[in-house]
């Protein structure tokens, strides 16, 4: 094993769940950014950051219809209303390619992050 994964791997292991999610939604975030920065370079760069987010927003709509979800019903559903926003801007921004419809991925995602972490803008 390299020491570079073996730290990742044990630095990993020590956070909570609230911490995975927020460095999760930060690193999405930040691929997106990666992408609206560089518009044009990479349609595959951006189809993969796109994915990644989803299959992310995924995972955290999935987790909010857990039964053993501690979040209140009002959280719960938010998000899931949130993953559903996220889903259909990911189609529209694959149909219909604009950088600036990466904003508001990206803004989420972050805010998102900021609650997770317990920061206030």
């Amino acid at each position: 094993m390299d020491t570079i994964g073996g730290y990742t791997q044990t630095e990993v292991a020590g956070m909570s769940e609230a911490e995975l999610e927020t460095r999760a939604l930060i690193k999405a975030a930040s691929a997106l950014n990666k992408v609206k920065e560089n518009w044009g370079e990479s349609k595959e760069e951006m189809l993969q950051a796109l994915e990644r987010n989803r299959k992310l927003w995924s995972v955290l709509a999935s987790a909010m219809k857990e039964d053993d979800c501690p979040q209140p019903v009002e959280i719960k559903q938010n998000i899931i209303n949130l993953a559903s926003f996220i889903f259909k801007r990911t189609i529209d921004v694959i149909a219909h390619p604009e950088p600036n419809k990466l904003d508001i991925l990206i803004s989420i995602n972050m805010n998102i992050a900021r609650g997770l972490s317990g920061k206030a803008e």
